[in-house]
């Protein structure tokens, strides 16, 4: 019989737990502290930021809270910077204006600050907010979109201004790997921080490709610094050796094309019509409105477009129509006038752009997804958008009639989205009683001065009038664009009228629309109604002042901190030029 037995081992001695290298513990260490000090830069973190720094870029905010105690210790600029400024008299936190503190300054908005900032807190430099760098287009790759580019633009200035070598040496590498992807226009805010920042490689390599490049010889010599203008101009000729052979055919054609581009620059659209009277130069032979939707106030452009029959759908020698010139400077008022004249929105660069991409393309996102406080403005570059889109859906409508939606088609459906339509048209219509101008303003923003109107509480028999030789289909989309209209005529007064807007939502929840019509019923009705309407008339008149106070106060802060939009569009003295292809 066998013997079973049962060996018992005993467990090994456990091994001994890993420690860390004294470099390791000294990583961790750092790390932790650069963790802490970034926490500093955070606005939500207690406010102990001992001095600030004023932003001069547009939507680029008010200041970021800095420690100079920090900057001082981590920057020989900031050191020497901080140590020169006199002894504070009061208790206000000195506040440095960044437009004045490097060159380039105005260019540099809050993100890119606030990056190069915590690199001298930490030491490490982060990625950028996906928000601020990339652009609203959903078919763009955001590899060399304009957002990307501007913030290494706006950073490379803040490292540049700093003296922070190490960052200003990878930022160039950055800007240079953009050269070989970039639109032919986004270059050229390029070529300006390596000419402001002296960044004598990167401004070569960008002398070179604009140089290629097919954007207009005005357009350069309007954009570019100077020196770099006339650097590309003596390479040109070498490059297109067609151009190198142009001459001037008529020297006085060439001369009354610059007068009347001179006369745009100084805003004189009378003179503009005398000397097109004098010659048989045209708009369309100077390309002024392309210039004008460029350059020019948007007051300047709508006298302009009154002058001549003008082409607004021409094609400059770069492929680009006035309306893109104004999407790529992105002024709703300008768009608006363009689109107003016939500009189409359906027309495409080179590239294969039309409108509403170049101005996707130029976007960030945080300019269109955030959240906005009361009273305040949504983006320009929102606005166009929003003018473009809707301008490219009622183009659509007319192109491709059976895409219309059709969901108003059941009788419930027909009876709801008339009464929205009643509900729209008699706010909009007491709003035009009781502040005509601004409600009209509102209107033609939003294009429902361009729509037929509803019946609403001018006719209420005809509610379901129906036009024999309209069709379903085209009744639904003409009421569709009115309700849209309306819709957004009546989201822009709460933005800008929020006061008024709820003394009208309270009359119209509470009142009869019946008010309206003061020479009916008996004589005693119309004594009550008269004097109802003069109370409704009081109550708007004293929010209507709220209102105006409000926006005022808004735009004496923001005029308080504005600045011109770019170095380069100031007034120029021409120069003599070939014409460009």
């Amino acid at each position: 019989m066998e013997t079973s037995t049962i060996s018992f081992s005993s467990p090994s001695p456990p091994s001994p737990p890993l420690r860390a290298t004294p470099a390791e513990l000294e990583a961790v260490q750092l790390r932790r502290l650069s963790d802490n000090l970034e926490r500093l830069l955070d606005p939500a973190f207690l406010n102990c930021a001992d001095a600030e720094i004023a932003l001069a870029a547009p939507g680029g905010g008010d200041s970021v809270g800095i420690h100079r105690c920090i900057l001082a210790a981590r920057s020989p600029f900031f050191h020497d910077h901080f140590s020169s400024l006199p002894a504070a008299t009061n208790s206000e936190k000195p506040r440095l204006q960044l437009a004045e503190l490097v060159p380039g300054g105005r260019h540099i908005g809050r993100d890119a600050l606030v990056a190069v900032l915590g690199y001298l807190y930490t030491g490490r430099l982060k990625l950028p907010p996906q928000e601020a760098a990339v652009c609203v287009d959903e078919g763009c790759r955001h590899e060399a979109c304009r957002p990307a580019i501007d913030f290494v633009v706006e950073s490379t200035y803040a490292a540049s201004g700093f003296h922070i070598s190490e960052l200003v040496s990878m930022y160039q590498r950055r800007l240079s790997g953009f050269l070989s992807i970039a639109l032919d226009e986004d270059v050229v805010p390029i070529v300006r921080v390596a000419s402001t920042c002296q960044l004598q490689d990167l401004l070569n390599q960008c002398i070179q490709r604009v140089a290629v490049s097919t954007l207009d010889g005005r357009y350069l010599e309007k954009e570019l610094p100077g020196d770099a203008y006339l650097k590309v101009k003596g390479i040109r000729p070498s490059t297109f050796p067609n151009e190198s052979d142009c001459v001037i055919v008529d020297p006085e054609h060439e001369k009354r094309i610059r007068n009347i581009l001179k006369a745009l620059d100084s805003d004189d659209v009378d003179l503009v019509g005398m000397l097109l009277n004098e010659s048989a130069v045209t708009l369309d032979d100077a390309f002024a409105i392309h210039y004008a939707a460029a350059y020019c106030e948007p007051k300047v452009l709508a006298e302009l477009l009154k002058l001549d029959s003008a082409n607004v759908n021409l094609k400059n020698n770069s492929g680009y129509t006035p309306l893109h010139m104004a999407c790529m400077r992105r002024e709703p008022d300008i768009i608006l006038s363009l689109v107003e004249r016939g500009a189409s929105v359906l027309e495409r660069t080179q590239d294969g752009r039309d409108a509403l991409t170049i101005c996707k393309r130029l976007t960030r996102e945080k300019d269109c997804n955030r959240k906005l406080e009361k009273y305040e403005e949504r983006s320009k570059a929102y606005l166009c958008i929003d003018i473009l889109e809707r301008e490219l859906k009622r183009k659509s409508f007319i192109l491709d009639p059976i895409s219309i939606d059709e969901s108003i088609a059941t009788p419930l459906l027909v009876d709801n989205f008339h009464m929205r339509l009643i509900n729209l048209e008699n706010r909009v219509a007491f709003a035009r009683i009781f502040f005509p101008s601004e409600a009209k303003l509102v209107m033609r923003i939003a294009q429902a001065d361009s729509t037929e109107e509803f019946a609403g509480i001018t006719n209420f028999s005809t509610l379901k009038e129906v036009d024999l030789n309209e069709t379903p289909t085209m009744q639904n989309r003409r009421l569709r664009e009115r309700l849209d209209a309306l819709t957004k005529t009546v989201e822009l007064g709460r933005r800008y009228f929020p006061h008024c807007s709820d003394v009208l939502d309270k009359f119209l929840n509470e009142e009869s629309t019946d008010l309206i019509f003061l020479e009916t019923g008996t004589p005693e009705d119309q004594r009550v109604k008269r004097k109802r309407f003069s109370e409704l008339k009081e109550d708007v008149r004293k929010a209507f002042t709220k209102d105006k106070a409000a926006v005022a106060a808004i735009a004496s802060s923001a005029s308080s901190s504005s600045s011109p939009r770019y170095e380069g569009r100031g007034k120029q003295s021409y120069r003599k030029l070939k014409p460009s292809r």
